[in-house]
């Protein structure tokens, strides 16, 4: 059972939930498929691309608070067995809030975007990685104590410059489960143990910690197979082992540059992983990591 780990999926624009990111707006040109690409539309190319199951990730054409969309998708569809939220840690209720939304069947947890200032949430075209609003969020104590009782997955959309501001809240917070989405923005023709990449090892060491070897076709400087990522994948393989190493594919972002069955086949190509691997980051890693 092949699980994608990081899909997206939205609604056409209602009176009720109206598209408000122009940045998003913009991109959706830019991708093959539908400009409305409901959960039907993923469930259906997921079986084409020999996936089996997935993670819905919110993709914020409405305000990016509005999670209306993942929670009726993923209590509709068998095919998508968990759903992540987002939220604002900083917002009054915000502990409450969080409740209610893991009371939803399916919803596994949150995603913080801390490449993104907080002034401009989840708009594109303003990601900045010096951001350190990290560090403030990890004194919001009412809020975090709502993710413990409520067993919250955690997954972060930091920059490899932020990655310090993740040790730190994997250190405050060790007894919940996070991930560092997208690989955090490699840099492909940087050595995975220089520059800021290179904290992957510090978080190696903090347990609660895994990584999504995802977004990769659109991360690469390469054509497919992608071969400038996989010294990266070699090395947090050697850190984190395959049950901390999770695949997403990111799709349908990455259909700006690659079919959905390019972005899981390219793991064929990275030499060091086993069969047993790609079973373990295709599937069980993330299981075995969220308690799913």
């Amino acid at each position: 059972m092949i699980l994608d780990s990081h899909t997206h999926a939205w609604g056409p624009p209602t009176t009720d939930h109206p598209w408000v990111n122009d940045d998003l707006i913009e991109f959706l040109d830019e991708y093959d498929v539908s400009v409305v690409y409901d959960a039907d539309s993923l469930v259906e190319d997921m079986g084409q691309a020999g996936v089996d199951e997935a993670i819905l990730v919110p993709f914020p054409l409405v305000d990016w608070t509005d999670n209306a969309y993942v929670v009726e998708s993923v209590a509709r569809r068998d095919e998508l067995v968990g759903g992540i939220v987002m939220l604002d840690p900083f917002a009054d209720g915000a502990g409450d809030r969080l409740r209610e939304l893991m009371d939803h069947a399916g919803v596994l947890g949150f995603r913080l975007g801390t490449i993104y200032p907080r002034e401009n949430m989840w708009q594109d075209s303003h990601f900045d990685p010096t951001e350190d609003w990290l560090r403030d969020a990890i004194g919001e104590t009412t809020f975090w104590k709502a993710a413990r009782n409520t067993d919250a997955f955690v997954q972060v959309f930091a920059h490899r410059d932020q990655l310090d501001q993740v040790v730190e809240l994997a250190d405050a917070y060790p007894d919940l489960s996070m991930a560092v989405d997208h690989l955090a923005h490699v840099d492909p023709a940087t050595p995975p143990d220089e520059g800021s990449f290179a904290t992957f090892a510090a978080l190696a060491d903090r347990e609660n910690v895994a990584v999504k070897v995802s977004e990769v076709p659109v991360i690469s400087a390469e054509p497919y197979p992608y071969e400038d990522v996989h010294d990266h994948v070699r090395w947090l393989l050697d850190r984190f082992g395959r049950e901390r190493l999770v695949w997403g594919s990111d799709y349908p972002n990455i259909s700006r540059t690659a079919t959905y069955e390019a972005g899981l086949t390219w793991l064929d190509h990275v030499d060091v992983l086993s069969d047993r691997d790609r079973e373990w980051l295709t599937g069980r890693s993330f299981r075995a990591h969220v308690g799913l």
